[in-house]
């Protein structure tokens, strides 16, 4: 690694942080965990790994910095770490109402998380999973198919047009049932060919603030 004593220090801190805890340290926990004088001297030095591709940032998360999949590159072979892979994130999707996804054209930088192919990541907006631990604010990783059986949860675009996460069943009357997992709503309750499901939930990834 081509970099100065201190941006080390930061990175590996980084990195520690999040194998402790799992998620990403704030600026505030940098500079106080490096006895640092400022977050501007955090910011440079975030900036700094950012440019040399071992960091990267969300701006619009509080918890903005990631490891970078040149970090894992050069560190996973001798410290045995998992591969990373960058899973594209697609947008927003309810569990609520439906909403339309958006294409965001981000990522999500995931360790040891299968290969990685055919899978892609939406937040959610809502909180008709909740009694499933979906909380809004979440990120999901989806398995892009088609093949799902009574009780995933899936993500179904209904109409055409709009796409919801909620669990799937086949009705013996010829229509799907869209089940939150919320007991204060009511289940989506359309003809099957009216849904198309897109893909199904293989696991659910939370950013504590």
């Amino acid at each position: 690694m081509a970099l100065t004593p201190r941006q080390k220090d930061v990175l590996d801190f980084v990195a520690g942080f999040v194998n402790d805890r799992g998620y990403c340290p704030s600026y505030e926990e940098i500079a106080q965990g490096l006895e640092l004088a400022s977050l501007a001297t955090v910011h440079k030095h975030i900036s700094a790994l950012e440019s040399k591709e071992y960091l990267k940032r969300s701006f619009n998360h509080s918890r903005s910095i990631e490891l970078a999949p040149r970090y894992f590159r050069e560190t996973g072979p001798s410290q045995g770490r998992a591969p990373v892979w960058e899973i594209p994130l697609e947008g927003r999707i309810a569990a609520g109402s439906p909403v339309e996804t958006y294409g965001a054209g981000e990522t999500v930088t995931i360790p040891g998380f299968s290969d990685g192919s055919g899978t892609y990541a939406l937040e959610v907006r809502g909180e008709s999973m909740i009694e499933d631990h979906i909380c809004d604010g979440d990120f999901v990783l989806i398995e892009r198919t088609s093949q799902v059986r009574n009780g995933d949860v899936v993500v179904a675009m209904v109409r055409g047009s709009e796409t919801t996460l909620k669990r799937f069943y086949r009705e013996s009357d010829g229509t799907v049932r869209l089940q939150p997992a919320n007991a204060g709503m009511a289940p989506i309750r359309v003809p099957e060919a009216d849904v198309e499901v897109q893909g199904k939930l293989l696991a659910v990834l939370r950013k504590y603030r």
